[in-house]
């Protein structure tokens, strides 16, 4: 079976949006996934996506590489930021061919889940129209750090363009069984984000940080086991996250990426949906 890719723009987070379609169409990618929502996080490129010029250019140059843009991040849920905020970055999401949002709490009362299922529900309400999903993931340093606490608010907001992003490295720090994914429904689940770890969880806030936007390692260098997390989850695309400042510096935006590539091809080389190897490795 042949995986689909897109590259992440967290992994060459300098990029513009432009520019990261050229170098995913240069180093092999299906697609890419792009950040029109930026967060103005350290080394992130500047200038605004949504500008009329930037806007123009990426669509000149997916026109241009015949690729299409997968997901749109980040949709964070805020206590002070209104999902209204975000609708016109899901327009023009749907306008360059995408068909998904990523999202994530970032909220600090253990007790709001109330609030959380309430702006997750009006997040994929805004989207529906639009023809996205809405993929809630569970960043180990964020609100909600485990699958259970995800599906929970998924499943309450109970909407049909709900869904849940699984990322490796989540599923890694979380220390979670890949069995636990093939538990849910797999209508749930869209896509993957895909970079591999050292095996050591990191015992600080500010390590797993830097880990995150820093350091990750080509999948088969570390210690996630992909063809396990694959084998438990339904077909889908696979989005590469992997930000590696040493090697982007080393090798290249292009470079970089066509290993990134490269490696998780490799590592999802088993079949998806082969039973016997998901059995040998969920007990």
């Amino acid at each position: 079976m042949r995986h689909r890719f897109s590259l992440a723009h967290l992994t060459l987070i300098d990029c513009t949006p432009s520019e990261l379609t050229y170098v995913a169409a240069r180093a092999g990618y299906d697609f890419v996934s792009l950040r029109l929502i930026p967060m103005r996080v350290p080394g992130e490129f500047t200038g605004n996506p949504l500008g009329k010029d930037e806007l123009r250019a990426t669509k000149s140059a997916l026109r241009a590489t015949g690729i299409r843009m997968h997901d749109l991040e980040l949709a964070r849920i805020l206590p002070y930021m209104a999902p209204k905020a975000y609708e016109p970055a899901m327009e023009a999401a749907a306008e360059l061919g995408a068909r998904h949002v990523i999202s994530s709490a970032w909220t600090t009362d253990p007790d709001d889940r109330d609030f959380l299922v309430e702006r997750y529900a009006e997040l994929c309400d805004l989207a529906a129209p639009y023809g996205l999903t809405v993929d809630l993931e569970f960043p180990y340093i964020s609100r909600l750090k485990t699958l259970g606490e995800t599906a929970d608010i998924v499943r309450a907001a109970d909407r049909p363009n709900g869904g849940i992003l699984i990322d490796t490295l989540y599923v890694h720090l979380s220390r979670l069984n890949p069995h636990a994914l093939a538990e849910l429904p797999p209508e749930l689940f869209h896509f993957v984000h895909i970079a591999d770890a050292p095996a050591a969880i990191p015992a600080t806030r500010e390590d797993t940080v830097q880990l995150m936007r820093d350091a990750l390692l080509y999948p088969g260098e570390g210690c996630i086991d992909f063809r396990a997390i694959a084998a438990a989850l339904p077909s889908v695309s696979y989005s590469i996250e992997l930000p590696n400042v040493k090697r982007v510096a080393e090798l290249g935006h292009v470079e970089h990426a066509r290993r990134c590539l490269e490696a998780a091809r490799l590592s999802l080389e088993v079949p998806v949906h082969d039973d016997d190897y998901f059995h040998a490795h969920a007990a």
